[in-house]
């Protein structure tokens, strides 16, 4: 009976429901008022991300005129008055009437979405953007936007805002070139923030440079106060890329192995070389794309890559018997570029995170298999060096096992205890559980006192602790300052990471404003790079922003995080009055403010300041890891010396 009165009850509110559901709360968008409505759903999001891809997307159409073959040059500049602009010498936009609509091809692609080359109607065979939505998702996204196409001995104009034509297409001169030239605004009204940063588009052209071999793509800031111009041109690709990588590190061959095939019209390329380090860079791309979570091609390397080893160290005797070493065994010390180029590639997600075109694994595979082993029998130094090294990490992973057990035993921790340094909060919701890690137990016992127990755990960190640059995984699990981070977090590391174990969804680094406290971070950060990273892309790791000042007139007190804030709430306290004293003094550091202090400046979500740790780039980050971290002293001199002025207020 109870059943059936729920379902009645139901009934009516679905009767209700229907009633005030009707064609009226239908919303039909026109033209490009989706994209200004969610835009979101187009370029990620209209944070810094999504204004720099508006770039990307012009270019990558220039991209796919050099790919079709057309194209020797691309021109970006970020202008005076901070507009972009794009110019590339392919075989211009089409002007002609576009059948379907009756209008000119240059109007449909820059004002209806899923409209341009890339459909099946033989304009390319392989291309990359956003699937024939790109110039007009940046039209929808800009104040202005202006396009002259240089075709055919004419130049043609159209001027567009915020997606609508305020200029028809009209000849505007007569030309000798060919090409697109196309300048935009972006819109204030959607983005956050419009001001473009010259190193983060200067970092994706010269990626798409070197996929590109023989493309030349020039890169200029032309604001005052900032001029500087790149041009980047890269005969010998993704040869060229790999030795980039390695640029800091000392790599084991001298030369970049090369490997290439194609077919039908899917071409793959594959360039690889080892160094001396522990950890695995493989960076790959589809249609030009980068693809982070991989996909079908990074499958079918890493498999071919560890069958090849294994057969050659046996065919050499290294290996014996049914002794093999393992996938994360050979791309120890590995950096590699994996570039596939195909006709419909099929990407998981808007954002192309991942390659899903199965028949890709195949062509990858059988292009390592075959060439990589007669590399090997060509080169058998070469050979010989990146067996031992994989025979290396294999006998280290094994004593990475050993280690781990051994340190469960003594501890007691494969119960499940948590380590004595840890105290840790009532929620279990990960979601809603956040954990601080402090250096030194005084901090430590000021961040427990004043925490909220229901929420907030506390673990004490103290001493300087490894540094995961210049070690293997079996003397990360025996250290005594990281294995209690381990078991903490729950989720293990490297290969046995496992996100779905964490324990805590925000890890939050309190250390001090000076020195010590910049290492302590550094050092904790290269440990979650290189062996937690999907901490760093889930946005999981912040950094703590404790004050630098006390500011206190009369019975008011507050707090100022910098020196330029110190002086405006200064000014501020002074009011009418500037003779009035107020009292400044410079924090000494966590462990010198009491329980209440630190909870109201650095631990209060009300009003405390937390730095989200990104991973925005992260080739880099890897270098940057490299050249902190690593074993070479001279890079790491040039870098503090040129990045001194921003070490302040360092984000990775």
């Amino acid at each position: 009976m109870a059943e059936y009165t729920e379902k009645t009850e139901n009934n009516e509110l679905i009767e209700q429901a229907e009633k005030n559901y009707d064609a009226s709360q239908i919303q039909v968008l026109e033209g490009l008022e989706a994209v200004r409505k969610r835009p979101g759903m187009y370029i990620g999001s209209t944070s810094s991300s999504g204004l720099h891809h508006l770039v990307y997307e012009i270019v990558d159409n220039a991209i796919d005129e050099a790919l079709a073959g057309f194209c020797t040059h691309i021109y970006v500049a970020i202008n005076a008055d901070g507009t972009i602009t794009v110019t590339d010498n392919g075989r211009g936009i089409p002007v002609d009437i576009q059948a379907q609509t009756g209008r000119p091809a240059l109007e449909v692609v820059y004002t209806v979405l899923h409209a341009g080359g890339k459909f099946g109607g033989g304009g390319y065979k392989v291309s990359g953007g956003l699937h024939g939505v790109g110039a007009s998702v940046v039209n929808a996204l800009s104040e202005w936007l202006e396009v002259q196409v240089h075709r055919d001995g004419k130049i043609y104009e159209m001027k567009f805002s915020r997606g609508a034509i305020t200029q028809e297409m009209k000849v505007v001169g007569t030309t000798e070139h060919h090409g697109t030239h196309v300048t935009f605004k972006p819109d204030p009204q959607v983005f956050d923030d419009t001001v473009y940063d010259y190193e983060i588009l200067h970092t994706r052209m010269r990626e798409q440079a070197f996929l590109n071999g023989g493309l030349t793509i020039t890169i200029e800031d032309k604001r005052e106060g900032k001029q500087q111009k790149d041009v980047l041109y890269y005969e010998g690709g993704i040869r060229e890329f790999v030795r980039f990588l390695n640029k800091h590190k000392a790599p084991l061959h001298e030369d970049v192995i090369y490997l290439s095939g194609a077919k039908g019209d899917a071409i793959a390329e594959i360039a690889l070389q080892y160094n001396d380090g522990y950890n695995e860079n493989i960076v790959s791309f589809a249609n030009d794309i980068h693809t982070p979570e991989g996909g079908m091609h990074e499958t079918g390397f890493k498999t071919a890559l560890t069958r090849v080893i294994n057969a050659y160290g046996q065919k050499n005797n290294v290996i014996k018997g049914d002794d093999k070493v393992s996938g994360e065994d050979v791309r120890e010390g590995i950096s590699a570029i994996i570039s596939v180029k195909l006709p419909e590639a099929q990407f998981e997600g808007q954002t192309k995170q991942k390659l899903g075109n199965a028949y890709i694994r195949t062509l990858v595979d059988n292009i390592v298999n075959d060439q990589l082993a007669t590399y090997f029998e060509e080169h058998p130094a070469a050979a010989k060096a990146i067996l031992e090294k994989a025979m290396m990490a294999n006998r280290a992973r094994e004593a990475a096992r050993k280690a781990r057990e051994s340190v469960r035993r003594k501890t007691g921790l494969e119960s499940g205890q948590m380590p004595d340094k840890l105290q840790d909060c009532n929620e279990r919701d990960p979601s809603l559980c956040e954990i601080y890690i402090v250096e030194g137990d005084s901090a430590a016992g000021s961040a427990i006192q004043g925490r909220d127990s229901r929420f907030q755990a506390i673990l004490a960190m103290w001493g300087k602790m490894l540094n995961v640059e210049k070690a293997r995984a079996d003397k990360i699990y025996g250290n005594d300052k990281l294995y209690p981070l381990i078991v903490a977090l729950g989720a293990g590391i490297g290969e046995e990471f496992n996100i779905d174990k964490l324990r805590y969804h925000k890890i939050i680094i309190m250390a001090d404003a000076d020195v010590d406290g910049s290492h302590i971070r550094t050092l904790l950060l290269t440990f979650f790079f290189r062996y937690m990273r999907p901490l760093i892309e889930r946005g999981y790791v912040y950094s703590a922003v404790p004050p630098l000042y006390k500011l206190q007139r009369g019975k008011t007190q507050r707090v100022a995080y910098s020196d330029e804030q110190r002086d405006a709430i200064s000014a501020e306290l002074r009011g009418d009055n500037p003779n009035v004293k107020v009292d400044i003094s410079r924090f000494k550091g966590l462990g010198e403010m009491d329980p209440h202090e630190l909870w109201e400046t650095t631990m209060d979500p009300e009003k405390r300041t937390l730095r989200r740790i990104t991973l925005g780039d992260a080739i880099a980050a890897d270098q940057v890891f490299t050249v902190l971290m690593g074993e070479e002293v001279e890079p790491r001199r040039e870098w503090i010396e040129q990045n001194a002025k921003y070490v302040v207020n360092l984000d990775i």
